[in-house]
């Protein structure tokens, strides 16, 4: 039996619809795609990667292929047919080609304002490209196509790509616990914010109106521009601020504010390393600011650069010692290095400033987990729930925990929890059965197995587990049934596991159960 096959979680935005539930609606997407179709996905190169591991593991029965472009291109289509037998293609890196158009139009004289407009003014001839050929990808690649793109990426294809873009099946926004980048707090931001959308728009209309008076004073027409950008910034509308901070940068490039909060709109559109460019400048001009440390730090650790993270970090912690978040932050890059007891002391650190927080108390948990620390990690997670105790994730991880002490059966009480909050969790009902099993409640646990396949139908663990406990109870033909289910689902694993299960011990000298092997022994697998 696959007994140490546990699904645990670490916590992601609350606001629905969470990075795990956009994930699941992609794997489901995928799942049901027949043929041609066309998905777009809006995340960071390291949670594309996420996104790739888990289609692969939860769709293994599907044929996927991964084009990542490392440099810039202009044609897409004759790169695609070498994958025609393919049935899923992830597409990465094609930003590239966007970069390249811009650091050309930039060359060519064109203005921070007119790159960004999104106009038809100039199309990239990747997405040109795209546009003309969009009937022959869907007569000749009856295959789903998914891309994976960065925030700014997506605009250019909503704006200059429409013909091929409005094909599309779908259009996901994954992102992670980390990925909000630091606001300054100031006057004119909380007044940004004071304002409701209508008024900002009146008020971002006036400074254009100002912003065309041909003699207005320089540094009016800075503030103003700078003005416009934060109006902009708190309307989500990142590329037009970046325009305007541009704009205010060229006549006052000394004011670190809006180098930073540059730095802001450039990370919300997933531009990382243009976003620690700017942070960079802005520390440049005021090295003793802690939030732009932090900042920084967020955009290395986005581009999975973790001790240059860590670092940025410390330099923020130097400024000021109580700043919980960097501290958070820290632990975050620690864990994603492996260095999990001084992550545990940087989430110490941040409870001490704010021990209100169940997302630091749930990371705790998580890294006390990988240490083996299963009672310490209960502890953590009772923290968090006591913070947050309708937080199905929280009982999950500590399902788990209590399952590693051979805690059963409140490791089952945990999984309910979780599945009174969240019934449609599979790994859930999964984690639930695995339990049950330890108690030799096999009906229990098959049971459990059937609601998480309920609902996710192509789930071969559950189906090879089932097979393993109508072994154990005698119940040849059910076991023989379910593991030729399995088999069907994930031929490779199902029975590579199966030829040395000792849960099989009592049919393996069964005619149909060797001809379930024979595969393997063919193959020489």
């Amino acid at each position: 039996m696959n007994t140490e096959d546990t699904n645990w979680e670490e916590e992601e935005n609350l606001p629905p619809p969470t990075p795990e539930e956009e994930t699941q609606a992609l794997v489901n997407a995928i799942r049901r795609s027949r043929g041609f179709r066309l998905l777009f996905v809006q995340c960071s190169p390291q949670k594309g990667q996420e996104v790739i591991e888990k289609v692969t593991e939860e769709l293994p029965q599907k044929k996927i292929a991964v084009l990542s472009l490392e440099e810039a291109i202009d044609k897409l289509y004759p790169l695609v047919e070498e994958y025609k037998d393919q049935e899923v293609l992830f597409i990465r890196g094609l930003e590239q080609s966007l970069l390249v158009y811009e650091a050309e139009k930039r060359a060519e004289g064109w203005n921070t304002e007119e790159i960004y407009s999104y106009s038809w003014h100039g199309v990239p001839r990747i997405l040109n490209h795209l546009n003309q050929q969009r009937e022959q990808f869907r007569d000749n690649f009856p295959l789903c196509f998914v891309f994976l793109l960065p925030r700014f990426a997506i605009d250019y294809f909503i704006h200059r790509c429409p013909d091929f873009y409005d094909w599309r099946s779908g259009s996901l926004q994954i992102s992670s616990d980390d990925d909000s980048f630091r606001e300054i707090s100031s006057e004119l931001y909380n007044w940004a914010l004071s304002l409701n959308p209508q008024e900002r728009q009146q008020e971002i209309l006036n400074i254009q109106a100002e912003l065309k008076h041909q003699y207005l004073p320089l540094p009016d027409r800075a503030n103003l521009s700078h003005q416009k950008a934060i109006l902009l910034l708190t309307e989500e509308r990142y590329s037009e601020a970046l325009a305007s901070y541009d704009k205010s940068l060229e006549i006052k490039p000394d004011d670190h504010q809006a180098w930073y909060n540059r730095g802001i709109a450039l990370g919300n559109l997933q531009r990382y390393s243009e976003a620690l460019a700017s942070y960079n400048k802005a520390l440049e001009i005021k090295p003793d600011h802690h939030i732009y440390w932090d900042n920084r730090g967020l955009a290395l650790a986005k581009l999975q650069r973790y001790s240059e993270a860590i670092a940025s970090y410390d330099k923020a912690l130097e400024i000021n010692l109580d700043d919980h978040l960097a501290w958070k932050n820290r632990g975050y890059a620690l864990s994603n290095l492996q260095r999990y007891s001084e992550a545990i002391d940087s989430y110490d650190k941040a409870l001490e400033i704010k021990p209100d927080d169940h997302i630091f108390w749930n990371r705790r948990g998580i890294a006390l987990y990988y240490l083996q620390r299963y009672s310490e990690a209960i502890v953590s997670y009772d923290k968090a729930l006591e913070i947050k105790p309708d937080y199905h994730i929280l009982w999950n991880n500590r399902g788990i925990a209590l399952y590693y002490l051979q805690r059963y059966s409140e490791a089952i009480a945990s999984y309910d929890k979780a599945l009174e909050i969240k019934p449609d969790y599979y790994e859930d009902w999964y984690n639930r059965g695995i339990a049950l099993r330890k108690l030799k409640r096999y009906s229990e646990a098959i049971a459990s197995y059937d609601k998480a396949l309920e609902i996710k139908p192509d789930y071969y663990e559950a189906v090879y587990n089932k097979a393993c406990y109508y072994a154990l109870q005698g119940k040849i033909e059910l076991a023989i049934k379910n593991l030729d289910k399995a088999t069907q689902l994930n031929p490779e694993e199902s029975r590579e596991m199966a030829e040395t299960d000792s849960d099989f011990d009592k049919i393996r000298t069964d005619v149909r159960f060797q001809k379930l092997l024979e595969a393997n022994s063919e193959t020489g697998l």
